[in-house]
């Protein structure tokens, strides 16, 4: 059971959407952690990316908004730090060395208050390594959604935030960083568990937007959207994500 206001499933997260934290280990390449250094994981879900900071001999704390995703991981990994916190009004007792986010910023539409907490807890200097959704992103399951909710008599926007490239960098630079290399790509993404795979995402990641729909509305929902989405997004037994991502490296001036 997930708690009030906690709109995430540790145990399904964990068990059936690792692809989210193994994209990330592309991630840790580009932050070159270095041992000594204090590095928050900013939205770090069940930990394995706080897990992997740590194994590079850094002191790694992680944060989530998500207590469940908190409790999780630090039961994956009992000797780490973990905080409940709000990634647009949060602070630390030090200054930290880098700040790392995967797969997490496109859940928080207040972008400038969460770049002006990571501003204030980076040193002169410090790192922002992040990837998360751009414009574009799950743009085919998004319309097919919409199409769904439509015809349920229940239209309404998404709750993600995906910025342009230009849109993010000029926030940062407005929040004093320096932007040193900023991309957008597309990366279709294979979703686990066969047949059940797109379900599996629906379930896990559209919460907030369609959480208030009766359980039968989301079956008919997600019937639709399977449906509309198999020439596209389902092939020979497995299906996927049209994911677009915003990578960004930026130092605090």
């Amino acid at each position: 059971m997930t708690k009030p206001n906690d709109r995430w499933n540790a145990r399904l997260y964990q068990e059936q959407h690792q692809f989210v934290w193994q994209y990330g280990q592309d991630l840790l390449e580009l932050l070159n952690p270095q041992a000594g250094e204090v590095i928050l994981d900013l939205g770090c879900g069940t930990g394995q990316l706080t897990q992997a900071l740590a194994e590079k001999g850094v002191r790694a704390i992680g944060i989530d908004r998500s207590s469940q995703m908190i409790e999780q991981a630090q039961r994956n990994f009992p000797d780490l730090e973990f905080l409940v916190a709000d990634a647009t009004n949060f602070s630390l007792p030090m200054l930290v060395d880098a700040v790392f986010s995967n797969a997490a910023l496109h859940w928080i539409p207040q972008a400038d208050a969460v770049l002006s907490c990571i501003h204030r807890v980076l040193k002169p200097g410090g790192r922002l390594v992040v990837e998360f959704g751009a414009k574009g992103n799950v743009a085919q399951i998004v319309a097919a959604i919409a199409v769904g909710l439509e015809i349920l008599g229940k239209p309404r926007p998404h709750p993600w935030y995906f910025p342009t490239l230009g849109d993010y960098t000029t926030r940062l630079e407005n929040q004093g960083f320096w932007v040193n290399y900023a991309m957008t790509f597309e990366r279709l993404t294979p979703l686990t568990n066969g047949d059940r795979g797109l379900e599996n995402w629906l379930k896990m990641f559209t919460q907030e937007w369609l959480g208030d729909l009766s359980e039968e509305e989301k079956k008919q929902l997600f019937q639709r959207v399977e449906t509309q989405l198999k020439s596209t997004l389902y092939d020979q037994g497995n299906w996927f994500a049209d994911y677009c991502r915003l990578r960004i490296f930026a130092t605090k001036f």
